[in-house]
């Protein structure tokens, strides 16, 4: 078995409503291996974003424990968990959230100067994504300028750059039309085998789910695999 990058152990997370207490995971288990990909299918409000967000640190679990890399992501502080993120993992949604005043060049490289890489470094490390992508002619380009697809093959850029151990994709293909969608997946997984970045996406398309090496379904808070 592979080394877990991402783990989760008997994860439950319960949100206050009013006087309500909605328990929204039910002790979810979850592994994810180095450079593996896994796909979590269910219906909107079954909890999939809900754990996306706590695999990732930017929320916190009611009870159970995530451990990202070795590190378990309650006992770190919020600078050390911002540390983990940027060196272990990429996130990628269904809205891209590039920054709208900086170019596509800029927004790839803004992990990297945030981990205080010097400018020239993390200009040609995004410049160099912008080849893989097959967006080197749109480096001056800001977001408004660009197509739906562009923008988030510039997103997968922007949470790839920093060679996670593991990217997070909620719904990344799911503002696209059918065609753009299926050539951000292909370079989603070309980049998975070629970089060994384990993939997570959650999705409603059985098409995505099914070039997944592993499939989960979210009913109810409880996280099954694919028999």
């Amino acid at each position: 078995m592979s080394a877990a990058v991402v783990e989760a152990s008997a994860v439950t997370k319960v949100f206050r409503q009013g006087k309500l207490d909605v328990e929204v995971l039910k002790g979810v288990d979850f592994s994810v291996g180095n450079g593996e990909s896994h796909a979590i299918l269910g219906a909107s409000g079954a909890g999939k974003s809900t754990l996306m967000h706590l695999l990732g640190g930017l929320d916190h679990v009611t009870g159970g424990e995530i451990r990202v890399a070795g590190s378990s992501l309650a006992s770190l502080s919020e600078a050390n968990l911002g540390r983990l993120r940027n060196r272990h993992l990429g996130f990628i949604y269904q809205f891209h959230h590039l920054l709208p005043e900086f170019s596509a060049l800029e927004n790839i490289a803004m992990p990297l100067l945030i981990r205080r890489s010097s400018k020239n470094e993390a200009y040609a490390e995004a410049q160099d994504w912008l080849g893989k992508i097959g967006l080197q002619q749109r480096a001056d380009h800001k977001p408004g300028e660009l197509s739906g697809g562009e923008r988030q093959r510039v997103a997968l850029a922007r949470a790839l750059v920093t060679r996670p151990s593991c990217l997070l994709a909620d719904e990344p293909t799911g503002n696209l039309d059918q065609q753009t969608a299926g050539q951000m997946l292909e370079l989603m997984l070309d980049l998975n085998r070629e970089l060994g970045v384990a993939l997570v996406v959650v999705t409603h398309d059985l098409g995505i789910a099914a070039r997944m090496q592993h499939r989960w379904h979210m009913l109810d808070g409880v996280l099954t695999p694919e028999s």
